[in-house]
């Protein structure tokens, strides 16, 4: 049964001298109000113990415009400039739930430089988009169609730190379920192979950032050179961020090709829950698992399952997955993690370490698809003196023969 969601189709695109200059004081004036709206409700917070909703913020944002050092401001389409409060109340909305951090000021160099326009800022014509306060449409290179009668709702421009132009157009998509199959597939993500399946397969590990690394170190060291404020050093900024660019964008391209594939070809995926924030703590480590982006990969796998009707399965992350015997259900001791294969002291059989978690997860993941309960870290229980992941676990991976 196919249905609605509100789609993202981001496009590269080229604008003229004018259009830069338009966008480039757009950009700006974003985020000049972004960060004094945050400015006075920090202000009124911690001074005056009182919030600012956005309605006032926005009738701040009129009294601004009024002002002699402000008065630039309506220079620029207006749109975008509400867009930004809301974007401001929505981070204090979760801010205030407990879903994210106290929001933080934009930086002009580090922050993304992106507008919003929303349907009454933007001229949708004859498969053109034009922008408030432009003459002319967008030189947008069309890489793939948008879907048949789609229009627009919002419109996102940015420009990232290579200096190339996106827009991105969020459209009324509708998605068909994949066709159904009795497959389902473990994964044990890791950095020597990307992931391990189930099925016993491996994906390996591309290392985007590695097979440019001697390349990006090269134009890194001629960036530390340059005198700051140079034209130069403008230039050799830019250097840099293109070898950023051309690896983040191989990286995402190989994630969608991969999670597009395992979601096509099973009904139910099991993952484990990674936290990989403190797994980047571990300082020789931390390059290589920011290479492998887990949690990029994890982001696709779960919108795409949403959309596909499948089942995507988290296990807990204290469950021991690699340390568990998928044959005899004992959980070995201790894993170092120079040990990838390794043979197990009850039964003898013999595992490739990440092959067995994946398996293990499978097992765990069906398990606990079927009970609707998750996988609970290890307890003891008082009744049979054993772990209660290892009676999950027999239990879980009983009847299911070895691949």
């Amino acid at each position: 049964m196919t249905h609605q969601v509100k789609r993202a189709f981001k496009y590269r695109f080229y604008p003229t001298d004018e259009q830069a200059a338009e966008l480039s004081r757009t950009f700006g004036c974003v985020r000049l109000v972004y960060n004094k709206a945050l400015e006075e409700r920090t202000r009124a917070w911690y001074g005056e113990q009182r919030r600012v909703s956005y309605v006032q913020s926005s009738a701040a944002l009129t009294q601004w415009k009024k002002t002699e050092e402000l008065a630039f401001l309506s220079e620029v389409s207006c749109v975008p400039l509400q867009q930004a409060l809301r974007h401001l109340q929505s981070a204090f909305s979760n801010f205030f739930a407990k879903r994210a951090q106290y929001p933080r000021f934009k930086s002009r160099k580090k922050s993304r430089a992106s507008a919003e326009y929303t349907r009454s800022a933007f001229t949708w014509r004859g498969g053109q988009l034009t922008l408030a306060k432009m003459t002319e449409p967008l030189d947008i290179r069309w890489s793939r169609p948008l879907p048949e009668g789609a229009e627009p709702t919002t419109v996102t421009v940015s420009c990232d730190a290579a200096g190339r132009w996106f827009v991105s157009l969020l459209c009324e998509d509708t998605i068909s379920p994949a066709p159904d199959t009795s497959a389902a597939v473990g994964l044990d993500a890791g950095i020597i192979s990307l992931v391990a399946l189930s099925t016993g397969e491996k994906i390996a590990n591309p290392r985007h950032e590695g097979r440019d690394r001697a390349r990006l170190a090269r134009a890194q060291r001629e960036l530390s050179r340059k005198a700051k404020g140079s034209a130069n050093r403008e230039k050799a900024r830019c250097g840099v961020a293109k070898i950023h660019a051309r690896i983040a964008d191989r990286r995402r391209d190989f994630l969608h090709k991969l999670t597009t594939r395992l979601v096509r070809e099973n009904q139910t995926v099991v993952i484990e829950d990674l936290t990989v924030r403190n797994l980047l703590k571990n300082g020789r480590l931390a390059r290589a698992i920011s290479d492998a982006a887990w949690t990029e990969l994890r982001s696709m796998l779960e919108y795409k399952c949403a959309w596909y009707g499948r089942e995507l399965v988290v296990v807990d992350r204290w469950f021991p997955s690699s340390k568990l015997c998928g044959a005899c259900g004992t959980i070995a001791a201790k894993m170092p993690l120079n040990v990838r294969e390794w043979t197990c002291d009850a039964c003898g059989a013999v595992h490739d370490r990440d092959v067995n978690a994946a398996r293990n997860l499978l097992a765990a993941g069906l398990a606990a698809s079927a009970c609707g309960d998750g996988v609970r870290p290890q307890r003891e229980s008082s009744r049979t003196g054993r772990s209660s992941v290892k009676q999950e676990a027999q239990r879980a991976t009983a009847g299911i023969p070895r691949l």
